[in-house]
């Protein structure tokens, strides 16, 4: 049974300014929810109660969203406002919180392994709250990768098609088919150059990885930028042994541009309405 589910956060949301000078971007809403509610929510509903978070300055809203507002709490009991935090209580009363701090933005990579003493020894699943997953016909994607999990006991990632002019602002994989919608991976490149590309397979922000992805990634030389891929640590992983890719069911919302936020906030109102 996968517990932990690894939250990295700690990025300075530039797409967003100002917004995003005081507020940390998993924190903007859909609507009344913040991103990363919709986060813990997909965690939760795929069996995991452990949220880890990976965090740096400037966010303690997210330990504070987690955590009950005795002020507000008083003012509005007994309101009919009250059963606004009803979901928010819901979590806090499922789940446990636990936050440790990234100090230098040093790639994905890092931030996963700055989360090693919160998943400990146990395979565990990572989400990027600004990658918003839907799946209106049945189980949520992390809820989908438990299952395939459950059944290979390795690494997965969520990939998704991609136009090929797109393929530079993804990781990208290549593999061959296991079985429908599921790759064994046996190439994987951090944002290449369409020409580069070894498919349109992209990656987005859903894990379940294995614990021995630590040892690599402490082992693993800082790549683009002087940041940590994560996308090199799991090619390493995918030599050594099995990662396997899954072009899960489902809608992905990428929150961490405008238009893919707005695009989710009109869906989630239009749903609102139904």
């Amino acid at each position: 049974m996968l517990q932990t589910c690894i939250f990295p956060a700690a990025g300075y949301g530039t797409r967003f300014l100002p917004a995003t000078k005081s507020l940390p971007k998993e924190m903007l809403p859909i609507l009344t929810k913040p991103l990363i509610h919709y986060g813990v929510d997909e965690a939760l509903e795929a069996g995991m109660d452990n949220m880890g978070f990976v965090t740096g300055r400037g966010k303690r809203a997210l330990e504070d969203y987690f955590d009950i507002s005795y002020e507000l709490e008083h003012q509005i009991s007994g309101t009919k406002k009250e059963y606004l935090l009803k979901d928010i209580r819901s979590l806090i009363d499922q789940c446990t919180f636990t936050f440790t701090r990234q100090n230098e933005m040093r790639g994905l990579g890092d931030a996963v392994l700055k989360g090693k003493p919160l998943a400990g020894d146990e395979a565990f699943g990572v989400i990027l709250a600004d990658d918003l997953c839907v799946n209106e016909n049945g189980l949520n994607v992390m809820a989908q990768m438990v299952k395939i999990y459950e059944k290979y006991r390795c690494t997965i990632i969520a990939v998704m098609e991609v136009p090929r002019e797109q393929v530079c602002n993804y990781g990208v994989i290549a593999g061959n088919t296991v079985e429908e919608n599921l790759i064994m991976v046996n190439s994987m490149i951090e944002k290449p150059e369409p020409d580069e590309a070894p498919s349109n397979l992209a990656i987005i922000g859903r894990y379940i990885l294995t614990p021995d992805i630590f040892g690599i990634l402490e082992n693993t030389q800082a790549g683009k930028n002087g940041e940590i891929q994560l996308t090199d640590a799991l090619l390493t992983q995918a030599t050594n042994g099995m990662v396997l890719a899954y072009k899960f069911e489902g809608k992905r919302f990428d929150c961490g541009s405008v238009e893919g936020f707005v695009e989710a906030t009109n869906y989630f109102y239009e749903k609102s309405k139904c």
